[in-house]
């Protein structure tokens, strides 16, 4: 860290403990400061759009950046929750699919086992 760059783990996600390893990621993602890219996304433009070139140039770094964080993504989840991800176009994209399918799996487990333990005593 001489160079005053960061440079840390990623944080490894093999389909359990999500709550976790989500919150690692995205301080890794904001020490980074890619955070955004996750929050507001990356969208092409629309093709017929005239762009000026202090536009292509934010543009560039949008895309950029989007491509850096699905890096850190990819080189974070493990093989068989990667080939589960069906639409991989935008790291945001990615994300949400990553926090509809496996966001809360350790609650509603606890809850669950809760549940029945509550079950099996009565």
């Amino acid at each position: 860290m001489s160079d005053g760059k960061l440079s840390a783990k990623i944080p490894h996600f093999d389909g359990l403990h999500y709550d976790h390893w989500s919150e690692l990621m995205e301080n890794l993602l904001r020490a980074k400061g890619l955070w955004t890219m996750i929050e507001m996304g990356y969208q092409e433009p629309i093709e017929t759009t005239v762009l000026t070139d202090e536009q292509l140039e934010l543009l560039q770094d949008a895309k950029t950046n989007d491509h850096k964080v699905k890096h850190y993504l990819f080189r974070a989840i493990d093989r068989s929750v990667f080939e589960q991800i069906l639409d991989r176009r935008t790291s945001k994209i990615v994300w949400d699919s990553l926090k509809r399918k496996y966001g809360g799996n350790d609650r509603v487990k606890k809850s669950m086992l809760n549940s029945l333990r509550r079950e099996f005593e009565v």
